[in-house]
């Protein structure tokens, strides 16, 4: 179940938010639905809300200009998907009925890809808000738009950085009740191997269980000793496990990918540290993103507790830029815009779709919790060559 820190988090979201339809426009002769399927409560509420909360801030920021390209205020639509896929394809449906011309779905591939299968046959273009399944965009079709860095590309990154270390033996833990937890610590395990490492373990688990007992034994119980775990085990898993595992006096360094960069995970203390996650950018001095983080600490009355945020409110850009190029609010040819934007500069760095399966080829910032807080290691956009397909 999620923790009452998490749930008090998603009410005052929806407080703020509310829970079906938000309207952030002005008078306008044009006007422009865009519907968000997103999680106000449940599993996927800490990393939707956040992300919403940035889209808004930049949706906000583009009316008082005149909307998008300046010309089309923004009706946001929202509505409650309670991190079930079932219901966002009903919400998903709602919102089409409504009129909106562009999707926003949740942080994950199944309930993304049900909203897709709506979208897909009517042309409408539809970015999910932090999913990062590489996976996602096939599945769907050529409406559908990741906007995070895809999963193989974090993998990736994790991987270099874990040879770069000189790790040689790594254990994954996955689980099969989500794309991202289950492909993206083999991702990891096709670049840790193409480099020299090895695989000498890997171990499984149910997400919602609390007891990880059996994988924790399995690990010690190794001949061949890991000197690395990698998982993409998130919120309230990936507590219950490093809890467990450092109570049962196992210190292999964990190394885990965007999900585990939360104010839950970093409450933790010293019992993360060492631990090694990804985000989308790392707010250097004078950077376009410490401005940012000023910006929304402004607008919303509390610093971002991600990098989910800005990436909500490049969501937001690209989505300007996209009519822009556009010169219309027709959903086909704002389809069209996305999917050839290239080297947009965005807050976190310069964001390109064209070329790719409409998962953004765009920087990713490595980081590692030391003393309770997340440290910047390095920021990069892996070597095209070593991303794992999908």
């Amino acid at each position: 179940m999620p923790s009452l820190h998490r749930l008090h988090r998603a009410a005052l979201y929806a407080a703020v938010f509310g829970t079906t339809i938000v309207a952030i426009s002005t008078a306008s002769a044009e006007e422009i639905i865009i519907g968000a399927a997103t999680a106000q409560t449940g599993v996927l509420a800490p990393y939707d809300q956040p992300a919403l909360a940035g889209l808004r801030m930049a949706l906000d920021e583009l009316n008082a200009k005149g909307g998008l390209a300046g010309k089309y205020t923004v009706k946001l639509m929202i509505k409650d998907t309670r991190s079930d896929t079932a219901q966002t394809a009903t919400v998903a449906q709602e919102l089409i009925d409504a009129g909106a011309k562009i999707m926003i779905t949740p942080c994950d591939a199944d309930p993304s890809i049900s909203a897709g299968q709506l979208t897909q046959p009517l042309g409408i273009p539809t970015l999910t808000l932090c999913g990062s399944a590489p996976v996602l965009t096939g599945a769907v079709g050529d409406v559908m738009f990741g906007t995070y860095p895809a999963d193989n590309v974090q993998a990736t990154a994790v991987a270099d950085f874990a040879v770069s270390e000189g790790k040689k033996k790594v254990f994954l833990l996955t689980s099969p009740d989500t794309t991202y937890t289950a492909n993206l610590p083999e991702y990891f395990g096709k670049v840790f191997e193409k480099k020299g490492g090895a695989i000498v373990g890997r171990g499984t688990f149910t997400m919602g269980q609390p007891d990880f007992s059996a994988e924790i034994t399995n690990i010690k119980g190794l001949a061949d000793k890991p000197d690395l775990i990698m998982t993409a085990a998130y919120e309230p898993d990936f507590p219950a496990f490093i809890q467990q595992l450092r109570g049962a006096g196992v210190t292999i360094p964990v190394y885990g990918a965007d999900a585990i960069g939360t104010p839950t995970i970093k409450a933790l203390g010293k019992l993360v540290d060492g631990v090694v996650y990804t985000a989308a950018g790392y707010a250097e001095p004078g950077s376009k993103l410490e401005a940012f983080n000023a910006a929304f600490t402004k607008y919303a009355g509390h610093a971002p507790e991600s990098t989910y945020e800005v990436n909500g409110y490049e969501i937001g850009l690209i989505l300007d830029q996209a009519v822009k190029t556009a010169g219309s609010d027709d959903p086909k040819a704002i389809r069209d815009a996305i999917a050839n934007l290239k080297d947009f500069k965005g807050i976190t760095g310069k964001i390109t779709y064209a070329g790719t399966n409409r998962m953004p080829l765009r920087p990713v910032a490595l980081m590692r919790y030391e003393g309770g807080e997340g440290k910047h290691v390095e920021t990069l956009i892996p070597d095209a060559s070593d991303v794992p397909a999908p």
